[in-house]
Order: C-alpha cells, then structure tokens, then sequence
C-alpha cells in the first residue's frame, strides 16, 4: 500500500468519533473529578473559617501588648514573646484551673461512661416491667433544658453542702440520657446469637456486659467519652454559680474569666496565652480519638 493510502487511513482512524458509551464514561470521569475538586474547595474554605479565630488567639498571644491596638492587626507574630504563657500559667492560676478542670472532667466523663454502660446494656438485654415507658423517660431528659433544673441542682447542692466542692461540680452531670440511647443503640448492634452462645459457656449479664458487649461498643464508648469531655470541659454557668469564684475548685472557663479581670491593658496578650493553653486539652483530644469518633458516627451507615 501507498504511503499517502496509509497516511490517509490514519487520518481517517483518528478523526472517528469515539462510540457513545465511551463518552458516557469520560464525561461522567470529568464530572467526577470537578466535584471531587469542588468539594476539596468548600472544606478547605469551611477550615479556614473555623480554624482562623484559634490563629489570630495564637499570634495575640504571641504579640507584645502594645501591638495588639495596630490597624490593621497583626496575622504573623514578627517579634513573638514568650514570657505570656508561663505569666499566666504561674502568676494568672493557670495551672490550678487546668488541674481542677481535669479532676471535674474526669469524674463526670467516668461517671457518664459507667451509668450509660449499665443502662444502656439493661434496656438492650434485660427484659423487666416498663421497659419502653422508662425508656422514653430516659429520651425525653434530652429535651429538658439545663435551665429548667438549675435552681433545683443548686438548692439541692446547697442543702447537701456540696457548695464550693467537686460533688456540687460533677454529681448533677454524672447521667445522661444521651449516653444510654447510645450504648443501647450500640448494643443492640451485637447479634443475640453470640449472647446464647455466651450464655451457654456459662456467662452471666455481668460476665458477658465486661468480656463481650462493652469491648465490641468500644467507637461508641470513644464517642460518648469525648462528647462527655467536651461538654464537661467547656461548661461556664454552672462552675460560675456552683464555686463561688473559690481558687481550690474554680474551673478554666471560669479561670479565664477571673485572669481577664484581673489583668490591665498591658498584659491583655496573656488572656490569649490562657485561651491557647485551655485549647490545647481538647485539640489533642479529638487528635487522638478522631478515629474512634468517625466510627462511631458512622456505625451502622454501611452493612
């Protein structure tokens, strides 16, 4: 065959329209890819919003006070000092806060794990009268506002002499009805089966609640323990109201408050480093646990 004959072959071969369901394909290939692009725009932008306030609470802590006032305000600390986080760590009480919020939190996060552990395993896998009705009594807690049984937790506080304590600080908190819908949801997610087979090793509901069912709910466990973390962690009304501002039981948020009015003009920098520093629990929180809150949240979202 002639050279020009194969030339024009080739020609002819490359301008051939591709068949229709190869178009079908690449096109659904292209819109694949701009809202994969997309969507990697909306959650880069949606991060810049919600990480920018903690920038600008570290370049603030990091600037000197006199600088804080410029116009417009500084979003890279050039001459960074230091000295503002050990200020309020030492001389602001820092520290005794931090250490009273860990103790709070820790007993409410203990005590909501151990009572939703318990109820949410009885509603799951016992059978005993009301069972439904005590339920929905559980549900419809989450629909009560903490306003309404404020002034009862406080009277009730005030009479038992828990005022200016950690009973006052964390016994109100230590149910949640929260918590026991999502243990039982999560147990309810192991198949009877294994329980009869459990059962006829001779384990009892103890036996099998600890070997059993709280090892396999342990995403919702993980869950449930930083949703406690950080609702105990940044509660404000009720240390302010249950302390009376006492240092040996004062809390963080409440720390914060006190180290900002006692601080002048020219160490307001400081009250940045204290926020930066009462941040810093809940970000390697959720670091460390990210994974298990992700699982939890997604429980049952695939079979």
């Amino acid at each position: 065959m002639p050279a020009d004959a194969i030339a024009a072959a080739g020609v002819m071969v490359a301008e051939a329209p591709l068949p229709r369901g190869e178009l079908t394909a690449v096109g659904e290939r292209r819109r694949r890819r701009v809202r994969k692009v997309a969507s990697y725009v909306l959650l880069t932008a949606a991060s810049v919003v919600v990480l920018f306030p903690i920038y600008i609470s570290i370049v603030n802590s990091l600037e000197p006070a006199t600088s804080l006032a410029h116009q417009p305000p500084p979003f890279f600390p050039l001459h960074p000092v230091w000295h503002t986080y050990s200020s309020a760590w030492g001389p602001g009480n820092l520290s005794i806060y931090l250490r009273n919020s860990v103790i709070q939190t820790g007993i409410i996060v203990a005590g909501q794990l151990v009572t939703s552990v318990l109820a949410g395993y009885a509603f799951a896998f016992l059978n005993f009268p009301l069972k439904r009705v005590l339920f929905l009594v559980f549900l419809s807690t989450l629909m009560i506002p903490f306003e309404v049984t404020f002034i009862t937790n406080l009277t009730t506080i005030t009479r038992l002499h828990w005022f200016n304590t950690f009973q006052g600080l964390t016994v109100p908190f230590l149910a949640t009805g929260f918590g026991t819908f999502l243990l039982r949801q999560a147990f309810l997610q192991i198949p009877r089966d294994l329980q009869e087979a459990a059962t006829l090793d001779g384990y009892g509901h103890w036996r099998f609640m600890t070997r059993v069912a709280v090892p396999l709910a342990r995403p919702a466990l993980a869950a449930l323990g930083v949703f406690s973390f950080l609702g105990a962690w940044n509660q404000y009304l009720w240390p302010l109201v249950a302390t009376g501002q006492n240092n040996h039981v004062v809390t963080v948020q409440i720390g914060l408050k006190l180290l900002a009015g006692n601080l002048i003009a020219a160490n307001v920098n400081e009250v940045f480093a204290g926020a930066v520093i009462a941040l810093a629990p809940l970000a390697i929180l959720l670091i460390v646990f990210q994974k298990q809150l992700v699982r939890s949240l997604t429980a049952g979202a695939v079979k």
